[in-house]
């Protein structure tokens, strides 16, 4: 076998394995390592690149982002912080037309701009909001999808666990990679608020719910009390890194540091919470690193095998354009989705498309934004939407099965979806706060 044929079988192989159930990084780092000693007939060669790769990431100054925005998301899922902005956008949208729906997405994109997860806001908001919108008598489909669909906010709006992958993987800057999420995971919130406001309006009997007549405004103290320490914390991480006066490290610390102290402050945190946190990062950290480390040499696998110039030389002979491309890369995306999670994603064809994009002048920071939203819309679709298994092993509710959380999430999914097409044709609204 030649060298591309042997890439090729490889990650065909890699995508088998990870969907009949192998850890990611076990499929990449097993998988490749063999190819590499397969293509050169020489084990020392595939040890010396496995060495290599466990080397770079490890001592990589900008990994330790990975634990320090880890345990600062973690410290404010735990001390409530996520029940308390929903609290405070629930009383602004409560007389609205799926105004908790609206609730919602809010307090989802500001508890996104602290946690980084779309997993912990899954959770977070599966036990809040749900429950509420049900009692409101909202449609049990929508209140689910809602859920499902401002969830993914969590990997789009910075800090994120999915930039930090993708930066690693593609070599860029993680401070410039969480500045270019803003206005990307700032537009997809108003884009779901838009949406819910037309289905109050064309489809109210799918969106459902009755009018709060119990409601009563919050005071400005109450206001106050329970959305400053988010803010706090969105200010001091954020304002950090965009003023210059923090790197990414300096401002993970620093958040972890705020978030830890306002949890003390608040007396929502004890010694049982905090070893409870500080395992939980080591776990996830751990997760990351090897994520990394596979991705690594998976990278130079795909380099010996010469896939990606094979890529770029078929689509020359096709005489592909710049939409073809991204069409091709967008519809891989959606089809992987369906079967892998989106770190999978990422790790496997950034890899084989960065050597396609970076010749033709575009950047890179740009491509990072429009993979992480491709692959976070397989956080809603079947047969692997992971968003919504967690959304329905947090319900406990006869009345709404795994069906119901899909068919929820598929509006939203295609919403995700129109803002992608926008980010692909207007790269300015991802890339323009860079400059």
């Amino acid at each position: 076998m030649s060298p591309i044929e042997i890439g090729v079988v490889s990650v065909i192989a890699i995508i088998v394995l990870v969907y009949l159930g192998l850890y990611i990084p076990v499929a990449l780092g097993v998988v490749s390592f063999v190819s590499i000693w397969l293509m050169r007939d020489d084990f020392e060669l595939s040890m010396n690149l496995l060495k290599i790769a466990v080397g770079d990431s490890v001592m990589e100054y900008t990994f330790a982002t990975v634990p320090l925005f880890t345990f600062m998301g973690l410290i404010v899922s735990k001390a409530g912080m996520g029940a308390d902005i929903y609290e405070v956008m629930n009383s602004g949208f409560k007389k609205v037309k799926g105004g908790i729906g609206m609730a919602t997405v809010g307090a989802n994109a500001v508890f996104a701009a602290v946690t980084g997860s779309s997993i912990a806001s899954a959770s977070v908001f599966a036990k809040v909001s749900v429950p509420e919108m049900l009692k409101y008598d909202y449609n049990p489909r929508f209140a689910v999808g809602v859920v499902a669909g401002s969830s993914v906010l969590g990997m789009i709006i910075p800090p994120s666990a999915m930039l930090i992958i993708y930066s690693f993987v593609a070599e860029q800057s993680v401070g410039e990679m969480f500045l270019a999420g803003v206005v990307p995971g700032v537009l997809l919130a108003i884009a779901y608020i838009a949406a819910i406001w037309l289905m109050g309006k064309f489809t109210p009997n799918y969106v459902g719910g009755k009018p709060a007549t119990e409601y009563e405004w919050m005071s400005f103290k109450e206001i106050f009390s329970k959305t400053a320490p988010l803010v706090t914390l969105i200010t001091v991480v954020l304002g950090g890194i965009y003023t210059g006066w923090m790197t990414p490290v300096e401002a993970g610390a620093a958040g972890a540091a705020v978030g830890l102290i306002i949890a003390i402050v608040r007396r929502k945190i004890n010694l049982k919470i905090f070893w409870e946190a500080l395992i939980e990062t080591g776990h996830i950290t751990a997760s990351i690193l090897f994520l990394i480390t596979a991705a690594s040499i998976y990278s130079r696998m795909l380099g010996l095998a010469g896939l990606p110039n094979e890529l770029a030389v078929i689509l020359e002979q096709n005489q592909m354009s710049f939409m073809m491309i991204m069409v091709i890369y967008v519809c891989l995306m959606l089809f992987l989705g369906t079967l892998l999670d989106t770190a999978s994603i990422i790790l496997i064809v950034v890899p084989l498309f960065l050597p396609l994009i970076e010749p033709m002048g575009l950047s890179l920071v740009w491509f990072g934004i429009i993979t992480v939203i491709g692959a976070e819309i397989g956080l809603l679709t079947p047969p692997l939407g992971i968003s919504c298994f967690v959304i329905k092993a947090s319900v406990d509710d006869d009345r709404i099965s795994l069906k119901d959380v899909f068919m929820g999430a598929l509006p939203f999914a295609f919403v995700m979806l129109i803002v992608l097409i926008l980010l692909i044709n207007y790269p300015v609204l991802s890339i323009g706060i860079l400059h």
